[in-house]
């Protein structure tokens, strides 16, 4: 970790820039996947999938102070786009809002700033940082569940190519949950790796449209829609649980677990610690009995905003 410090930022440069949904998106995020070239810095090749890194934005805010270092998760494996480190991604939403009493549209200052930047330009880097939202050190003694919503993608396409390209020997479950079809991001990258490798599933969880014969549904319904996949994993405990997108999925996902295993305290035990009152009261669960009356384990990573 901090390996460039955020006091003496690195200068990257932007090899590639474009929009990450794959249709005309219906929700009103404008979402681009950023690669920018780290080479011949400290940050070449010392990052891994799962961290960070710090985008410093040129110029000084309203108060005349430099504007503060904004994190974005990396979406690239461990060895980066190019397998050398040398060149890192993001998935970087571009933010709008209104003040409340103020109905203007104002835009954020360092996600715009990273949407702006063209190929060639350059950009004011630092970190890497984290240490907990990783993959394991020796990633061959588990399975994975990946359940994600909108740029809480961007982990987990990092994760997902780094344990495919490493051998077929691990079962790899991805959920992915969006508003619309066409707001789905890296779909078509998804949808290819499905095909070319047999121990990875990757399910879209649609919640505002229904799309063919499937009904609407978040990412806890489709993780149960897949349990026959995931529970072997789960039930033995070589199954790790990570969750990575917007604050209030993850309730939903511990009660799709708990449906899933509660019929063996031993297999749930695993991943959810809490009393049998608690656990047969499931459907009333609330996020404040998070980490009291429902604590996860060490195989449940959250990362949720």
């Amino acid at each position: 970790m901090h390996v460039v410090r955020p006091d003496e930022p690195v200068t990257g440069r932007v090899v590639r820039s474009e929009l990450c949904t794959h249709g005309g998106a219906k929700a009103s995020g404008i979402i681009r996947h950023v690669e920018i070239d780290v080479s011949g810095t400290p940050m070449a090749g010392a990052f891994r999938a799962g961290q960070s890194f710090g985008v410093v934005t040129p110029g000084v805010d309203e108060h005349g102070k430099p504007h503060k270092i904004r994190l974005y998760s990396i979406s690239s494996p461990t060895g980066g786009e190019d397998g050398s480190g040398n060149i890192v991604a993001t998935t970087v939403k571009r933010l709008f809002h209104e003040l409340p009493d103020d109905h203007r549209l104002y835009t954020g200052v360092t996600s715009n700033h990273i949407c702006d930047l063209q190929v060639g330009d350059e950009i004011l880097v630092t970190g890497p940082n984290g240490k907990r939202f990783l993959l394991p050190s020796r990633p061959d003694e588990h399975e994975y569940v990946f359940i994600a919503t909108g740029t809480g993608i961007a982990p987990f396409r990092g994760m997902v190519r780094e344990l495919l390209g490493a051998g077929p020997d691990r079962r790899v479950t991805l959920v992915m949950g969006s508003p619309y079809e066409t707001d789905l991001l890296y779909h078509d990258d998804f949808l290819a790796m499905e095909r070319e490798h047999e121990r990875f599933t990757y399910v879209a969880a649609i919640s505002r449209e229904q799309v063919g014969a499937r009904p609407r549904e978040y990412v806890d319904s489709a993780l149960r829609r897949v349990a026959a996949t995931v529970a072997p994993g789960l039930r033995s405990g070589r199954a790790l649980v990570y969750v990575c997108g917007i604050a209030g999925m993850e309730l939903g996902v511990l009660r799709a677990l708990a449906d899933i295993l509660g019929d063996d305290p031993a297999a749930l035990a695993h991943y959810i610690e809490c009393d049998p009152g608690t656990l047969a009261s499931r459907d009333a669960w609330d996020r404040r009995m998070i980490h009291r009356e429902i604590k996860t384990t060490r195989r449940i990573f959250l990362e949720v905003y």
